[in-house]
């Protein structure tokens, strides 16, 4: 028997293309194995960024209200078994091993034409496979990549969700934002809940939902956040758009959300929002509990961490990490380090994949970065940036920027340490393969 990292890599051989989009050989295996629904209440997400953190606030939410609740997620970061959750637990080695399995046995391999399969794509049929054993009410399936023609989109989904939309994978989805929302918007269904989590989403999206006939909401039109004395309120408009519905008069006090929200960043409230949305319109289907958002809270089922996202791993100086990999995602850190200056300068520790906009990446961050600590990433993964070209690439945008090369994400993270005062900042990010070597380091000292 094959142990899990002994599955993983195979999984990574038997395939000639990391990426291959299309459903039909996923869906043929599928279909095989019985087309397992992962539970009677589906909700996917998709969109460029958010879409973590929005699954992170889903899952709290459904957890509290009492709900049996699955969630699969990629990439991720430490352990395989992060991309599949059962109850707020990572599923086992053994339990993963068994569904690659049941994958394997209906693949055709005595055929002598087998379906290949993609490592994502092995990973998603496993994680159907483990929530339609496990007795859920509720399972959380995040998109890869684009939407239209990924994996995920095998099943149809009771209410789906596109957090935002921005330039990224654009060799796959298209040159433009209208391309790439048009891609993300065939997680739509006729007729089913259609939750948009950007307040300006390209008109492709918001076409296609009308013309399959989506229920769509839009964030800041339909649904959103506004501000209390001391709180947050929750609002939903009518289908009519002539007046707003104060949920407390449905729901109770679910609405008002007192304190922080329990992830960081102020994006975080139209994520949080999107969620929402996303439960309320779903109706009696699912229960849920608003206040699992909330930092602190104090009932039962907390927030489960989510790592990565401008996550504070130490002080004197700071550390914090983040998995942004792209041009919006360093916007919107780039309005997290104004909203939050420290006394010292800002220290990068910055790695990236080379099919990155990583040019766009540095120019939403300009001068704010004093000293940049540069890492190849050819060790975590075969799309890493070499470490000399990421120094190009920096210095192209910012000439005069100060840049040390690293041979690794390790040894960038211990230079800038060193080189940090107590009132400085390091900040790591670039992507989940940056974030990964930097919490492991962390733990390990």
């Amino acid at each position: 028997m094959r142990t899990l990292a002994e599955w993983l890599d195979y999984q990574q051989q038997i395939h000639t293309r990391g990426i291959d989009m299309g459903l039909d050989r996923v869906r043929a295996v599928w279909q095989r194995m019985g087309a397992p629904r992962p539970a009677p209440v589906v909700i996917t997400v998709g969109g460029t960024n958010g879409k973590g953190s929005t699954i992170a606030f889903l899952e709290a939410m459904l957890r509290a209200g009492g709900m049996r609740v699955g969630t699969y997620t990629s990439p991720h970061i430490l352990r395989y078994n992060e991309r599949v959750r059962v109850d707020g637990v990572e599923a086992d080695d053994m339990t993963l091993v068994a569904a690659f399995e049941r994958i394997e046995a209906v693949r055709g391999l005595d055929s002598g034409q087998p379906v290949t399969l993609t490592y994502f794509e092995f990973g998603t049929l496993a994680a159907l496979d483990v929530f339609a054993r496990a007795g859920l009410e509720v399972a959380l399936l995040e998109v890869g990549l684009g939407g239209r023609l990924d994996a995920v989109n095998i099943v149809d989904a009771d209410c789906a969700v596109v957090v935002t939309v921005d330039l990224d994978h654009m060799e796959y989805l298209g040159p433009d934002r209208e391309s790439i929302g048009r891609e993300k918007a065939g997680i739509f269904r006729a007729g089913k809940p259609a939750i948009v989590g950007e307040t300006d989403p390209p008109q492709s999206l918001l076409e296609h939902a009308q013309a399959i006939g989506a229920q769509v909401e839009v964030l800041g039109r339909d649904f959103g956040w506004e501000p209390q004395l001391d709180a947050l309120r929750w609002w939903h408009r009518d289908p009519d758009q002539s007046r707003y519905v104060a949920r407390e008069e449905e729901f109770g006090n679910q609405v008002l959300l007192t304190g922080e929200l329990a992830l960081e960043g102020a994006f975080q409230y139209h994520n949080a929002a999107t969620a929402v949305a996303a439960l309320h319109a779903l109706g009696e289907r699912v229960r849920w509990d608003v206040r699992a958002l909330q930092k602190p809270h104090s009932i039962t089922a907390a927030m489960p961490l989510l790592p990565g996202r401008l996550q504070h791993l130490a002080s004197s100086p700071d550390l914090v990490v983040d998995v942004g990999h792209n041009p919006q995602a360093a916007r919107e850190l780039a309005r997290w380090l104004d909203r939050h200056p420290v006394a010292g300068g800002t220290y990068a520790v910055f790695g990236a994949l080379a099919d990155k906009d990583i040019e766009a990446v540095v120019a939403a961050l300009g001068e704010r970065i004093q000293r940049w600590y540069l890492a190849g990433l050819a060790d975590e993964s075969p799309r890493g940036e070499a470490v000399a070209r990421l120094a190009a690439r920096v210095r192209a945008v910012l000439r005069d920027a100060t840049l040390r090369e690293c041979p690794d994400i390790p040894a960038a993270l211990a230079a800038a340490r060193a080189e940090a005062s107590a009132d400085d900042r390091i900040i790591a990010f670039g992507s989940f393969h940056v974030v990964g070597p930097v919490l492991r380091e962390v733990a390990r000292l």
